[in-house]
C-alpha cells in the first residue's frame, strides 16, 4: 500500500515538473538584448538575440527600432556573415551631445538585417545574435527596442509589447529592454524620459533567460528524481 502511494506521488511530481519545464520554455524563446543593463553616458556592445520559434520556417529579416525619444548618439553595426544590414536615420528636434561634446542632430532610428539567401536564415531550433556598438547612452532609465522578426513563409512576429506594470503578467511578445543605471561620475542630466514601467531586477543578463533556464533545469532534475522513486517503488511491489 505504501509503495503504491509512493508510486502515485512520484508520477504526479514528475508530471508537475514537466509542466513547469514546458512553461519555462517560451520565456527562453523571446527576442532579447544582452547585456540587459548598462550605464548612462557609457558605451556598450548590444547583442540582440533572435531565436527561431517556427518549426517549419527560418528567420530571414530582423528589424530593430531605436526610439528617437531616447536617442543614442552613435551606433555602429557588426557584420553578420550571410546577412546585409541597412540603417535608417532620423533628424532630432532637439540635438544631443556626442562623445566629444559635439551636437548630434541626426541619429540611427532603425537597423534592418536581411538574410542574403535561404541558407543564411536562422533555421528552426537555432538563434542568431545581431550586435551593435552603442554610446554615449542617454540619461534615461531604460530604452525599449521594438523588434519585428520576419520568417521565410511571410509571417511577422512583432516583439513590441512594453514592460507591464508591477504585478501584471508578462506580455506575449515583450520588447527587448535595456535598463540604464546612473553614472557615479556625473549627475543625471535633464533629458527625455522613457515610457513604461521598469522591469523587476533579474540576473546579470537582464533578459530573464538565466532565470527561465534555471527553472527548466531544476524541473528536469526533479522530474528525473521523481520518476526514479516511482520506478523503484513499482519494482518493490512487483
Amino acid at each position: 500500500m505504501r509503495a503504491r502511494m509512493v508510486w502515485r506521488l512520484g508520477i504526479l511530481a514528475a508530471a508537475a515538473s514537466v509542466t513547469v519545464l514546458v512553461a519555462a520554455g517560451p520565456a527562453m524563446a523571446h527576442v532579447t538584448v544582452s547585456p540587459g543593463e548598462a550605464t548612462q553616458g557609457g558605451f556598450t556592445t548590444l547583442a540582440f538575440q533572435v531565436p527561431t520559434e517556427s518549426d517549419t520556417a527560418s528567420t530571414t529579416k530582423v528589424e530593430v527600432n531605436i526610439p528617437t525619444q531616447t536617442p543614442i548618439a552613435s551606433l555602429s553595426v557588426k557584420p553578420v556573415p550571410g546577412w546585409t544590414a541597412a540603417v535608417v536615420t532620423t533628424k532630432l528636434t532637439t540635438p544631443i551631445k556626442g562623445d566629444e561634446g559635439e551636437d548630434i542632430t541626426e541619429v540611427i532610428s532603425k537597423i534592418t538585417w536581411t538574410a542574403a539567401g535561404a541558407d543564411a536564415g536562422v533555421k528552426p531550433g537555432q538563434f542568431q545574435e545581431f550586435e551593435v556598438s552603442a554610446g554615449p547612452l542617454p540619461a534615461v532609465d531604460q530604452i525599449i527596442f521594438k523588434v519585428l522578426q520576419t520568417y521565410s513563409d511571410g509571417t511577422i512576429v512583432r516583439w513590441i509589447d512594453e514592460p507591464p506594470a508591477a504585478g501584471a503578467p508578462e506580455p506575449e511578445h515583450p520588447a527587448p529592454v535595456l535598463t540604464l543605471a546612473k553614472s557615479a561620475k556625473a549627475p543625471a542630466s535633464a533629458g527625455p524620459t522613457s515610457t513604461g514601467a521598469v522591469p523587476a531586477a533579474g540576473n546579470g543578463d537582464g533578459d530573464g533567460n538565466g532565470w527561465a533556464l534555471g527553472v527548466g533545469v531544476a524541473a528536469l532534475i526533479t522530474a528525473l528524481a521523481a520518476l526514479a522513486v516511482a520506478v523503484l517503488a513499482w519494482r518493490r511491489t512487483s
